[in-house]
């Protein structure tokens, strides 16, 4: 009896999805739905150049801008396989997957591309994912330090240069502790 009423409340529960949906309401995305839409570049790139366009968009003017993006180059400077590599990836797997979860509206046989209300959705979640990780020096400078730190502290155990361990291990403090600082002046 009670898996007869779970079924009926669900039944109940999908038309009323589907009606609220149908009357121009669109309900949230759940955030297991809004993760796993986002968990990868290509969807997010989706979205993030659908945000800024201004209507519909052809699907070949969508995957030659996502594929210079990933190629950091200009559109002029792809190549024929650089661009379909991102075309069929779209065309077969990233547009439907949007499309079904009415993210965007797509047309497969004409090859456009519209975004819905729910882009508008996803957007915050876009935030600082790509270039937090993609751009960031500051690892690099890190990097730069400790290499210099090494090199320095190679030279004393070397005997190349005459500087007593404490001196380098003040100086290696120093340096790194104004590497830090540095950083977190500038994410300020």
């Amino acid at each position: 009896m009670a898996i007869l009423m779970s079924r009926t409340q669900e039944i109940d529960d999908q038309r009323v999805s589907r009606d609220a949906e149908s009357d121009g309401h669109q309900l949230d995305l759940e955030p297991d739905d809004i993760y796993h839409i986002l968990q990868t570049r290509r969807r997010r790139d989706v979205i993030r150049y659908l945000h800024a366009a201004d209507g519909q968009v052809r699907l070949r003017d969508l995957a030659e801008r996502i594929a210079a993006w990933e190629s950091e180059t200009d559109i002029e400077h792809l190549t024929s396989s650089q661009r379909q590599r991102v075309y069929i990836s779209l065309y077969q797997t990233h547009l439907p997957k949007l499309d079904t979860h009415g993210i965007i509206d797509y047309d497969k046989d004409r090859g456009t591309i519209e975004s819905t209300p729910r882009v508008t959705q996803l957007v915050p979640y876009l935030t600082g994912l790509e270039t937090a990780t993609e751009h960031d020096p500051w690892p690099r400078r890190y990097a730069g330090t400790v290499g210099c730190c090494g090199l320095v502290l190679a030279a004393i155990a070397g005997g190349i240069v005459s500087l007593s361990w404490f001196v380098a291990a003040v100086s290696i403090t120093v340096a790194v502790t104004a590497v830090t600082a540095l950083h977190a002046y500038s994410v300020r």
